[in-house]
């Protein structure tokens, strides 16, 4: 906040250093975020919800994106999400109890000729079917499916 002198029109900026920092945006720091920008919580929380980048709540050690564009989706993107979220017992945007895990949705990926497409911890994976993500699920976390 410091570097961009507390100017409230840096607060993207400012969201994304502290996510940075602290992996998620706990509501605590929402709260002194706002304070030291001078500007109402409502904004500053209305705008951490609004961005998909940023998360509330700690991720896990791995993470895992079902893109739910058209593409996707025509290609049986939503049995995948089912899928996971039966084995893993979490919906999209949770994290497993162990903490091994995040399962998050996107709009789009831009992969949409290799469609359905997942991300595991950050790897772009295309023409994923229940079998691929069963076995890279075995791979990270040892869940054997």
């Amino acid at each position: 906040m410091k570097r961009h002198q507390y100017r409230p029109d840096a607060l993207i900026e400012v969201l994304h250093r502290a996510q940075e920092l602290f992996g998620y945006l706990d509501i605590n720091l929402l709260l002194h975020i706002a304070h030291r920008l001078k500007l109402p919580p409502s904004q500053v929380y209305g705008v951490a919800t609004f961005y998909h980048f940023f998360s509330l709540a700690p991720k896990g050690a791995h993470s895992c994106v079902v893109c739910m564009g058209t593409a996707c989706y025509v290609k049986q993107a939503a049995q995948l999400l089912s899928f996971l979220e039966k084995t893993t017992g979490i919906k999209a945007g949770e994290t497993t109890s162990d903490g091994q895990l995040s399962l998050m949705t996107a709009r789009c990926l831009g992969a949409c000729g290799i469609a359905p497409t997942v991300v595991f911890d950050e790897q772009l994976e295309g023409n994923q079917t229940v079998e691929s993500v069963a076995e890279r699920l075995n791979t990270c976390l040892g869940v054997e499916v």
